[in-house]
């Protein structure tokens, strides 16, 4: 017999369950529509803006400039992302999405309500409700505000 609690007498480890269960079927819907999770949450992130530089765009995300620039790139390469110079600062450029990036983003952020409401309908609205609410409680009372891209 051990003295060591078991895996699943660990809070965490349920979290982690459900995290990965949910954030493979959303990463399944949106490899559907050509990008990956990360990606998503990269063009999510530009949609309100009309542009962002790199720096902001990492600081708003949580992420290195290495990571923003890699991801980029790859959305420029698929069309969804546009990058142009900085008209004071020739060094300095900015991001915005393409037109179709702009159109892609409705159709992945329906895709993420739909997960979501698949994901959690096994669970009343109060206790959805409740759910929420003691995330965003953990969250914060933790100081965590790094958007989660994987």
């Amino acid at each position: 017999m051990s003295d060591i609690s078991d895996l699943t007498a660990h809070t965490g480890y349920w979290m982690r369950m459900i995290s990965n269960a949910v954030s493979q079927d959303f990463a399944r819907r949106v490899a559907g529509e050509g990008v990956t999770v990360a990606e998503w949450v990269f063009l999510r992130a530009l949609y309100d803006e009309p542009s962002l530089s790199p720096t902001l765009l990492a600081e708003k995300m949580g992420m290195t400039k290495g990571a923003i620039s890699k991801l980029a790139e790859r959305l420029i390469e698929k069309g969804l992302v546009t990058r142009a110079e900085d008209e004071k600062d020739r060094r300095a450029h900015h991001l915005a999405l393409s037109a179709e990036g702009r159109a892609k983003v409705p159709q992945l952020a329906a895709h993420a309500d739909a997960n979501d409401a698949e994901a959690f309908a096994v669970l009343s609205a109060e206790e959805h409700a409740q759910l929420d609410r003691l995330l965003k409680a953990l969250a914060e009372r933790r100081g965590l505000s790094s958007i989660p891209i994987d």
